[in-house]
């Protein structure tokens, strides 16, 4: 007989904590409820817990700054963070993160219970998936060699084996898609298809009709039945691109069918039930959005559980050349052209232009030179036709490592609330030198204590 998962509770919430373990130990869980971070950090060793459930706002030590010790310490170990209704700022933060889900309050047992199903799920796969496997043709088509990138990925392969809904955020060009895809290779609805859709491309008085299809009749020149995307989509995933141009009108049906499991198609009068897993994308900023009443709040909730962010290529120059081969190299087969690699000024050239256009820019840039080349190594010239936009020079290493100081000082602070004696042992410095580094970048640890 398998054992009960362990579940730890964290609140300081004495009733809630109290209802919160009763609930679930109905449902057949171990629970071992604490009421503040400091103890659940103290029962980590003995109580050896399958999942942490934490609640954001506490007295003394948060919810994030439980997750980010727990994380340090048992990285695999997957969090659900409580919070309440109108912290969005925060849950946004947390699931960039790595917190595996959040969940607002007041929330149903069983809303609850379906996160705390996923979270298990992730912790069972997660540590034979460390590694991400052997397999590496799940993200095929994913070049890189990034260490955040790699992170991503590592997480991104984890939160494939569960069904939550998955939220990637990133600039145009990025590679949202090809995530979403890669997402699906390694889910167990691999074998069902796979279909995106671009939110923004479609008029608004179709878009309704082809995600959830109609009947013959239902309005002018509905001469046949269609069965629409969620339908089409059934049994594995549909990938819904630029969500954030979404029409209101259209967010509320499509809330609708989130929560129901079923559509109905215009002009139909019975709905069809739907099995899907929802990934969707966008490059605006949804919390702007919701701000603005753009966007819906608990559309928001119910397709953000996970969060996927993909760095701007300029966060991640170590993978230019390799892509810039990668794409070289397929794009020379497809021309039929013998191009053997890029001059070492092209590359120069490369390596510090200001894609604002992302790996997409890169990869159309490499294209054309390709295209064009009259010879088998592709020269400076013919990229800077390409490249309309050049970028700054490299900033010099000293400017470099002063930013660097100065970003690393502040997290310190941040992290010890202006405590100088806990930040200079995190900083392996003694209180004299910290002063000095604090000094150099004028900065004052009071400012930091609230």
């Amino acid at each position: 007989m398998s054992q009960p998962a362990r579940i730890l509770l964290v609140d300081d919430d004495l009733s809630l904590l109290r209802l919160l373990s009763l609930r679930l130990e109905a449902a057949g869980f171990e629970v071992m409820p604490v009421e503040n971070g400091e103890l659940a950090l103290g029962s980590l060793p003995g109580f050896r817990p399958d999942l942490l459930i934490t609640d954001l706002r506490m007295d003394g030590m948060d919810g994030m700054a439980l997750f980010e010790q727990v994380h340090r310490r048992h990285p695999f170990l997957p969090v659900i963070i409580l919070t309440a209704h109108g912290t969005i700022p925060e849950a946004v933060q947390a699931t960039k993160k790595g917190v595996f889900s959040f969940v607002t309050k007041p929330f149903e047992s069983r809303e609850l219970l379906e996160q705390i199903q996923q979270a298990l799920e992730q912790s069972r796969l997660s540590e034979s998936m460390s590694g991400c496997g052997n397999d590496q043709q799940w993200r095929a088509g994913i070049i890189t060699r990034n260490a955040a990138m790699e992170e991503l990925l590592s997480r991104a392969y984890r939160v494939a084996g569960g069904d939550a809904s998955v939220f990637i955020e990133g600039e145009s060009g990025t590679g949202k898609e090809l995530l979403a895809k890669a997402i699906h290779r390694a889910s167990p609805r691999a074998e069902g298809p796979f279909i995106a859709v671009n939110c923004g491309a479609i008029p608004e008085n179709l878009l309704e009709s082809e995600l959830f299809g109609h009947r013959r009749g239902a309005f002018t020149g509905a001469v046949q039945d269609h069965q629409g995307l969620f339908v089409s989509a059934s049994g594995g995933t549909l990938f819904l691109d630029e969500i954030g141009d979404m029409p209101m009108p259209l967010q509320v049906k499509l809330l609708r069918v989130l929560q129901e499991r079923e559509v109905r198609p215009v002009g139909a009068t019975r709905p069809i039930p739907v099995d899907v897993r929802i990934i969707s994308a966008t490059h605006r900023n949804l919390e702007e959005e919701m701000k603005s009443s753009r966007f819906r709040e608990d559309l928001y909730y119910r397709l953000n559980v996970v969060t996927l962010s993909l760095p701007p290529l300029n966060h991640r120059r170590d993978d230019i050349p390799l892509l810039a081969e990668y794409f070289r190299e397929s794009l020379a087969q497809r021309y039929q052209k013998s191009i053997t690699g890029f001059s070492r000024s092209a590359m120069e050239l490369l390596m510090t232009a200001d894609w604002t256009g992302n790996v997409r820019q890169l990869y159309n840039v490499v294209e054309q030179a390709v295209a064009l080349s009259p010879a088998p190594q592709i020269q400076v010239g013919l990229l800077q036709d390409a490249i309309k936009d050049r970028a700054d020079d490299i900033i010099p290493f000293a400017d470099a490592r002063r930013q660097f100081e100065l970003d690393y000082l502040i997290g310190l602070l941040q992290m010890t609330r202006g405590n100088v004696t806990q930040a200079a042992r995190l900083a392996g410095r003694n209180r004299t030198e910290f002063y000095k580094l604090l000094h150099r970048h004028a900065l004052d640890p009071a400012q930091f204590k609230d």
